[in-house]
């Protein structure tokens, strides 16, 4: 069964703060979610609040994380609790001619839900390919894929994406009236995240090309 094109806005997924600027086309959230390579988690564990920032991979519409079955913050999901994931990316600084109209050109995403532990080898496998297709196109192809020891010692959690939202500003800023008069430059500093060259391990042999998703490698 193939999901809806768009999210069905919930009471905690609806943008309530600038609503124009809210977009619920799954297209568009997963759009952001696959340029992202951090995640923020934030969760309740015994009464204190955690936002804990982690990798994170995605295939259809499952978000998956992982690390040491040991991490507090993957124990504490496996419990079933209800988990807010958060993706932000920063596009530009947008200067207004006064303080108070300064903000930022940004894309983000909320996802509301509850994660489960992978059980079966085969989507733990698909996940953890997932991880590293996610940060480098192509490098899966390539590497050792995990030993049963690094299966066994690592936890999967999926979330399903069934609550999300997005929102995004773009654009310049947005002065008082008045104000567009004043002699002060306006504008936007256009952002982006951009890979300088890569550096060789020391162990490399010689005999080895750096690969093009490295020496060319964007979001």
């Amino acid at each position: 069964m193939q999901p809806e094109n768009n999210f069905t806005p919930s009471q905690r997924s609806t943008i309530k703060r600038v609503p124009k600027r809210g977009d619920y086309e799954r297209n568009t959230i997963y759009r952001i979610l696959d340029e992202g390579l951090v995640c923020h988690v934030g969760f309740v564990a015994n009464g204190q609040p955690f936002v804990i920032p982690t990798a994170y991979g995605r295939v259809d519409d499952k978000l998956y994380i992982h690390g040491s079955p040991a991490s507090r913050m993957l124990k504490t999901l496996q419990s079933g609790i209800e988990v807010c994931v958060t993706v932000t990316l920063l596009d530009g600084l947008v200067l207004a001619r006064s303080a108070f109209h300064h903000s930022m050109n940004y894309r983000s995403v909320v996802v509301f839900g509850t994660a489960t532990t992978v059980e079966t080898a085969e989507e733990k496998l698909e996940a953890l390919n997932a991880f590293v297709e996610h940060v480098i196109p192509q490098r899966s192809q390539e590497v050792r894929p995990p030993n049963r020891n690094e299966l066994t010692g690592t936890l999967v959690l999926s979330l399903p994406l069934d609550e999300a939202s997005a929102k995004v500003r773009t654009g310049g800023p947005i002065d008082d009236e008045a104000d567009y008069e004043l002699p002060v430059w306006a504008g936007e500093i256009p952002l982006n995240l951009s890979a300088a060259e890569p550096v060789n391990d020391s162990r490399l042999p010689s005999s080895i090309e750096v690969p093009t998703y490295a020496t060319q490698y964007m979001r």
